[in-house]
């Protein structure tokens, strides 16, 4: 059974994107509407997959993880057994927030975050060059960030 989104959905996700710690009488206030309702639509939402989980995000540089690198990487195979295992061996390593398989120049784009350029070396001498059916790696090293988040701008498909 699918679920169609209507404008009410789409303020609730835009709402929740902006503060997942909101409560369902703010955002039923919000919208001119009853704690009920929201509380079901939300539920709904979480059902049907379009909320996939709440999470807090981090100050990255707070926490001592003062470096962001971008690494594209191809490998020397492309099975579905070398994809396969790559990436279940990426999904082991903590320093890797994000993996990505593109097109393009790479097979794929990681995003890490570190302490500092000497824990990156660490890593990619201790864990990502020994990975078998590693070709090639090129590291972007972030300078500054211009742009963080995660919401999604909704106003344009509802």
């Amino acid at each position: 059974m699918s679920y169609s989104l209507d404008k009410i959905d789409f303020k609730i996700l835009s709402l929740l994107q902006q503060d997942s710690d909101r409560t369902t009488k703010s955002i039923a206030s919000e919208l001119g509407m009853t704690t009920t309702p929201i509380f079901e639509r939300i539920k709904k939402l979480e059902k049907h997959g379009y909320i996939k989980k709440y999470v807090a995000l981090l100050n990255h540089k707070k926490i001592g993880l003062k470096q962001t690198v971008f690494v594209g990487i191809t490998l020397q195979g492309h099975t579905r057994s070398y994809l396969e295992k790559f990436v279940k061996q990426i999904n082991s390593f903590p320093e890797i927030i994000e993996c990505h398989r593109v097109s393009g120049n790479y097979d794929y784009l990681l995003k890490l975050v570190v302490e500092d350029i000497e824990a990156y070396e660490t890593f990619i001498i201790t864990k990502l060059t020994l990975l078998p059916y590693l070709g090639n790696v090129q590291s972007l090293i972030a300078l500054s960030t211009g742009k963080d988040t995660n919401e999604i701008d909704l106003s344009s498909i509802s």
